[in-house]
């Protein structure tokens, strides 16, 4: 029987072997110019300007908007708030009350940050929703900031955002 400390040492070789037999492993594969960046959405949340925090991406793009949708399931977020955005234990994405508002930069700080770390940053509450509890950060779950936009885009896609408020931030 070979010993667990003789394979465990082996590990290092095993891993090292297949990254340069697949070098793509160990290369990043996002390609968008800002998601180039080594930012997570968590620190691009706590580094921008208040304001600064701009969506590239439009809710007329059906691929952008499916990706969004695909990435909003994959981090887990219809676990709150329903896999169409109607709700649940959190609150409906599709209902016109928005707690905080629904700019892009509000949106990308709630849902990096979370209520907690929103608040922390100045923001108030400007409407109420029946909530089972805080939104927690999501900065480090959802991987990049362009995927964290896509989500922004799904989600102005079944409720898009208030103009008038947006321009007077």
């Amino acid at each position: 029987m070979v010993s667990p400390y003789v394979i465990s040492g082996l590990a290092p070789f095993a891993l090292a072997a297949s990254l340069l037999a697949f070098p793509a492993l160990a290369a990043d594969q996002e390609t968008t110019e800002e998601s180039a960046s080594t930012s997570s959405p968590m620190e691009t949340a706590k580094s921008a300007e208040k304001g600064a925090l701009k969506n590239p991406y439009s809710t007329d793009d059906a691929k952008v908007v499916e990706e969004g949708h695909e990435i909003y399931m994959a981090a887990g977020c219809n676990g709150c708030h329903g896999g169409t955005g109607g709700g649940g234990m959190g609150p409906p994405l599709s209902n016109p009350v928005w707690v905080y508002g629904n700019d892009g930069d509000i949106l990308f700080r709630l849902i990096a940050l979370g209520t907690t770390g929103l608040q922390e940053q100045g923001y108030t509450r400007k409407g109420s929703e029946n909530v089972v509890g805080p939104m927690p950060p999501h900065g480090n779950i959802v991987k990049s900031n362009d995927d964290m936009w896509k989500i922004i885009a799904w989600i102005w896609s079944i409720n898009p955002p208030d103009k008038s408020a947006s321009a007077a931030q």
